[in-house]
């Protein structure tokens, strides 16, 4: 396989990187090929602005989502973000890998999916009408593909349980899994997550360490999460509601968008 691993982190002699050469390494003992993208390092711009769309008229009122449409469009993106455009549509597998700041990405990584996932690339595309609400949400441009993420939390696993003061650990990555790669179509595998990180002895990282490496060894195998596809008939279109009588009379929230029946199969 072809993978893509976007690295958000600051320190390259992190815990974080450690664990990102751990992966690569054993990713390419399996024979994969492996390209980083490491944001700090490449001093990526993470803010979205009027510098995204050279080819816009100065005295032009800024519209992010249309400048976006009208620059992919014109071939007319920025160099930097058509190169990690061209990476996404290169790698059969996407990896990105942070540590949980304040319960979600670093911001460097939520300005890189802000600028790469541009209009008419990564969501505005396909048919919307009464029966068809547009290719997302297993559907896009990245269906097919395979994507994951790798965490480093420094709360206590316990912290991040179901009864944990932080929330569980599937709910506070839910708006990336399901909002960031489910959406333009990627398989999202359950995410690798490491916690209390800041207190690991050398044993406690070469545990955390060879945890991922099995994982890196069974990233072609491991079923994805069964999220629901938006246009498979789960949905009432264009309200795209959960039909009625779906899911578990006692869930609610996130745990309403996991297909019931490919959750047993892929425990199975």
């Amino acid at each position: 396989m072809k993978v893509l691993l976007v690295f958000a982190h600051p320190e390259p002699r992190s815990l974080n990187g450690a664990l990102r050469d751990v992966a690569i390494r054993e990713l390419e003992e399996q024979g994969h090929e492996v390209r980083v993208s490491d944001l700090y390092a490449d001093g990526w711009k993470s803010e979205v602005d009027r510098a995204d769309f050279p080819a816009m008229a100065p005295e032009a009122r800024l519209k992010v989502a249309g400048a976006s449409a009208e620059a992919f469009a014109a071939d007319a993106l920025t160099e930097d973000v058509r190169a990690e455009q061209e990476k996404l549509l290169w790698a059969d597998m996407l990896i990105l890998q942070f540590p949980l700041w304040w319960y979600s990405m670093p911001a460097i990584l939520k300005g890189w999916v802000d600028r790469v996932y541009a209009y008419g690339f990564a969501y505005g595309v396909g048919e919307h009408s009464d029966r068809y609400w547009g290719d997302r949400f297993g559907e896009g441009t990245l269906a097919g593909k395979r994507a994951m993420l790798i965490v480093t939390a420094g709360g206590w696993e316990e912290h991040y349980a179901p009864r944990g003061v932080n929330g569980p650990i599937d709910d506070l990555l839910f708006p990336i899994n399901h909002g960031i790669l489910y959406y333009p179509g990627y398989d999202v595998l359950p995410s690798f997550v490491a916690y209390r990180v800041d207190r690991l002895d050398e044993a406690g990282f070469e545990a955390v360490a060879e945890r991922l490496r099995e994982r890196m060894r069974t990233i072609a195998t491991t079923p994805p999460i069964p999220y629901r596809q938006q246009n498979g008939g789960d949905y009432l279109i264009p309200s795209l509601q959960l039909r009625p009588g779906l899911g578990d009379p006692a869930a609610a929230g996130f745990a309403l968008h996991l297909d019931g029946a490919g959750k047993r199969a892929a425990a199975a």
